[in-house]
C-alpha cells in the first residue's frame, strides 16, 4: 500500500512539474501582449481538465469537492469559473470554433444579461429548497443535511455537474470499452428521467441547445450557472468587504474610457468600464483577465491578490509591440 501511495504521489509531482514548466514556457516565449494571458488560461484549463478527469477515477466525495470550490470562490472570486471549470473550457472552445469560421458573436441586451445573472440565485435556491423538501418527505430528518446531499437523490451532483469530463473512465452512458462519452449534466438528466428513451431525447436536446447557445453567445451558461454562485451575498456585509482577495484595480487617472474592457469581456461585465476607480470585484466576473490583457494603457488595470500586483495592463499600441 505504501508503494502505491508513493507511486501516486510521484505521478502528481511529475504532473505538477509539467504544468509549471508549461506555464513558464508560455510566459517566456509568447511575446504578443494581447494573447499571453489567453494562452496561459487555455493551458491551465487543459491541465485542470486532466485533473478533474483523474478525480473521477477516484472515490472522491462530492461534498469535499463542492466545499473546495466554495472556499476557492471566497478567496479568489469566480477564478474557478474562468480557469478551472471544464464546462467553461468547452464553451471557450466553441468560441474558438466560431472565430475560426469568422462568425461574429452576439451580445445579449444588458437587461437580459442582468436577468440571467439573477437567475442563478433562483436556480441555487430551487435546488436547496428541493433538497429540504426531500429531507422532510423521506423520513431522514435526523440525518445531517450535508450527508443528505450525497444521496440517494444526488442533489449535490447538480452543483458539480459542470466539472463533468467529456470522456469518463467507466461505462454508464454510451459505453465504449470501459469508457463512456459524457457531457455536463448528462448523467443526472439520465438519472432523474429514468426512462432511457426520454432521457436520450432530453440529453441530446440539452447538449444541442447549450452548444448552439455557447457558439453564438460567449460563455452563455456561465451567466446563470448555480455552481458559479460567488460571494455576492456575503460581501454585502461590511465585515466581509475584503473578500475576495483576488481583484482588479483600476487607476481612474489613466483610463480614457476607450471601452475595450467592456467589449472583450466574455460575460459582458461592464463594471470595469463603469466604475470610476479602485478595487473592482463584481460577482459576475469570471476572472479571465481579458480586460486587463487587452487594456492598451500601461498600469491602468491591475490584477491584485491581497493587495499585491501580479499582472497589469501594458501599452500594446506602441508600434514595436504590435505583432
Amino acid at each position: 500500500m505504501s508503494m502505491e501511495i508513493l507511486g501516486n504521489a510521484l505521478q502528481w509531482i511529475i504532473a505538477g512539474s509539467s504544468v509549471l514548466a508549461g506555464v513558464l514556457a508560455i510566459l517566456i516565449w509568447i511575446k504578443n501582449k494581447t494573447r499571453k494571458v489567453t494562452y496561459l488560461r487555455f493551458f491551465i484549463q487543459i491541465a485542470m481538465l486532466a485533473g478533474v478527469y483523474i478525480s473521477f477515477t477516484m472515490a472522491l466525495w462530492l461534498g469535499i469537492l463542492m466545499l473546495l470550490i466554495f472556499l476557492l470562490t471566497m478567496v479568489s472570486g469566480r477564478f474557478f469559473c474562468g480557469w478551472i471549470c471544464p464546462f467553461g473550457f468547452y464553451m471557450d472552445l466553441f468560441s474558438q470554433a466560431r472565430k475560426a469560421l469568422k462568425i461574429k458573436y452576439v451580445n445579449l441586451p444588458q437587461r437580459a444579461n442582468e436577468a440571467l445573472n439573477k437567475l442563478r440565485y433562483i436556480v441555487f435556491a430551487a435546488i436547496i429548497g428541493w433538497c429540504i423538501y426531500l429531507i422532510l418527505t423521506s423520513g431522514q430528518l435526523l440525518q445531517p443535511f450535508f450527508l443528505f446531499l450525497r444521496g440517494p437523490f444526488r442533489p449535490l451532483n447538480l452543483f458539480v455537474d459542470p466539472l463533468e469530463p467529456l470522456v469518463l473512465p467507466f461505462g454508464e452512458i454510451f459505453g465504449l470499452s470501459g469508457y463512456s462519452l459524457s457531457y455536463p449534466y448528462m448523467r443526472d438528466i439520465n438519472f432523474y428521467t429514468g426512462d432511457p428513451f426520454w432521457a436520450s431525447i432530453f440529453v441530446y436536446l440539452f447538449v444541442g441547445l447549450t452548444v448552439a447557445a455557447s457558439f453564438v453567445v460567449r460563455r452563455f451558461w456561465c451567466r446563470f450557472c448555480p455552481t458559479g454562485l460567488s460571494i455576492a451575498i456575503l460581501n454585502k456585509y461590511k465585515g466581509l468587504k475584503w473578500m475576495p482577495l483576488l481583484k482588479i484595480n483600476k487607476d481612474e487617472t489613466k483610463c480614457t474610457k476607450c471601452g475595450i474592457c467592456k467589449r472583450v469581456c466574455p460575460v459582458q461585465v461592464t463594471k470595469v468600464y463603469d466604475e470610476r476607480g479602485g478595487d473592482i470585484a463584481p460577482s459576475t466576473c469570471i476572472q479571465c483577465f481579458r480586460c486587463v490583457e487587452m487594456c492598451p494603457y500601461a498600469d491602468t488595470l491591475k490584477v491584485e491578490f491581497a493587495g499585491k500586483t501580479i499582472f497589469k495592463s501594458r501599452n500594446w499600441l506602441e508600434p514595436s509591440d504590435i505583432e
